[in-house]
């Protein structure tokens, strides 16, 4: 309910850099890397109900999930793991609902979250959509992410995981860092790869150019 009577409702997110993003009609230039880096750090992942001292968040799930990309796809270019590192990104906003939650409200959740992933990859210079063939790939990372974030820290079975997740191939999770960091590290170690992966994404056109045919 609005705070006073006959107020609109809210439909706008303030950030902590002074953006204020509409989520009904998100603009690329109310994005800014330092706002997602500390959303996310902040997001839980399983709703919160995973093992240890801190919660699993999703800027370690994405961190888990651009290492597993780089191992299944080696050559991967600068745009492809930004594209990762971007996957969950509209969650710094709306939250990482989980999946038997997003299957109850339907399409109006996709939607906001479609607009906003677009506003993101438009700011960091993406496509708005991204090929099929890079998308594969990253919803194959995540699902082993998924896979072994549910077995190690979620408390499911392997026999529920592999239902839901699919039987991780090629990835040894001792290669993965599944053990919950403080939201300070999670953000910081995210920004720093993010920004790492950015910087590579700037070099020469000629060396971007070779690069991009490896998506």
């Amino acid at each position: 309910m609005p705070d006073r009577a006959g107020a609109p409702p809210r439909v706008w997110q303030r950030m902590l850099s002074g953006r204020r993003l509409d989520l009904l009609d998100p603009s690329p230039l109310d994005v800014e890397l330092e706002d997602i880096a500390h959303g996310l750090a902040r997001v839980a992942r399983w709703n919160g109900q995973t093992s240890g001292d801190h919660a699993l968040s999703v800027a370690q799930h994405t961190l888990v999930v651009e290492t597993i990309v780089r191992r299944a796809n080696p050559g991967m270019s600068a745009e492809g793991l930004l594209a990762t590192m971007l996957h969950d990104a509209p969650e710094y906003v709306i939250g990482d609902m989980i999946s038997p939650f997003k299957a109850l409200i339907g399409g109006e959740y996709r939607t906001v979250e479609a607009r906003l992933l677009s506003a993101i990859h438009r700011r960091f210079g993406l496509p708005a959509i991204l090929p099929p063939g890079l998308v594969q790939k990253i919803k194959a990372a995540d699902m082993i992410a998924a896979y072994y974030e549910a077995t190690v820290l979620a408390g499911f079975t392997q026999s529920e995981a592999i239902r839901y997740f699919g039987r991780p191939r090629g990835i040894d999770p001792k290669a993965i860092a599944l053990d919950p960091w403080p939201a300070q590290a999670a953000e910081a170690r995210f920004r720093a790869r993010f920004e790492e992966i950015a910087a590579d994404l700037a070099r020469p056109p000629a060396a971007a150019v070779n690069d991009a045919a490896r998506i």
